[in-house]
């Protein structure tokens, strides 16, 4: 969620932006403050399933659930800047796993079309490589463009193009959109923090947009300091 403010005059610059910092802030800490969601994690969809996409270690202490849309600007933003922070502070050190669910905001088109070309990379072992080129592509998702993007990261340009004209993972997009609205998704990117064993000891933290690295990161050391105080004694 972002807050968009007009350029003020010379003489209100101070105390306008003084006032957008405030309720910046307010919104930052309500929104982060909702302890539980709609469905908790009794409902398997927070869990991981066998068809998920997952990047970093699947036993990470922590995990950060994001509902995306190839499409989507602030997607997009958070992939160029909060991503690569994330990435090397926590997923390469094994504290944070990521699991990217599709949300597409429109029932056809571009939205579904790019998210379909990740899933049929995924089929020969490329699906991060396809996520990270169409996040930085500028988002060029003609039929045509995609196939050049499988082309250029080597992939069996036949079996792409087979597995997208067919449609192949059309229904399990769907399926992705629709878990994500019961769990109050409602735009792009979402994001849902949470212990990744024992998750009903909680909290779930919700981080509904493209926030700074530095929301994350206190998120995630709060609940790294929850997963650290549930380790059995033989553990230790």
């Amino acid at each position: 969620m972002l807050v968009h403010f007009q350029q003020p005059h010379s003489r209100n610059r101070w105390y306008q932006g003084f006032l957008a910092l405030i309720f910046q802030t307010l919104t930052v800490f309500t929104l982060l403050m909702m302890a539980a969601l709609p469905a908790s994690s009794q409902d398997d969809t927070l869990l991981l399933r066998e068809d998920d996409r997952v990047r970093g270690e699947r036993d990470a202490p922590v995990t950060l659930l994001e509902y995306s849309d190839f499409t989507c600007g602030f997607c997009e933003k958070f992939f160029e800047e909060t991503w690569p922070l994330l990435s090397s502070e926590y997923v390469e050190t094994g504290k944070l796993r990521l699991i990217y669910r599709d949300f597409p905001r429109a029932i056809s088109g571009p939205s579904i079309d790019s998210a379909m070309a990740a899933r049929c990379a995924g089929e020969q072992g490329e699906y991060w490589s396809m996520h990270d080129r169409l996040f930085s592509s500028h988002r060029k998702f003609s039929p045509d463009q995609l196939r050049q993007h499988a082309e250029d990261l080597g992939l069996n340009v036949r079996q792409f193009s087979e597995c997208f004209q067919a449609e192949r993972y059309k229904e399990s997009i769907y399926r992705d959109r629709m878990e994500g609205g019961r769990l109050g998704v409602r735009g792009t990117p979402h994001f849902i923090l949470y212990l990744t064993h024992n998750p009903d000891d909680g909290p779930f933290l919700v981080i509904p947009g493209a926030f700074p690295y530095d929301v994350f990161q206190e998120q995630i050391e709060r609940l790294l300091q929850k997963a650290s105080t549930q380790q059995s004694p033989e553990s230790l």
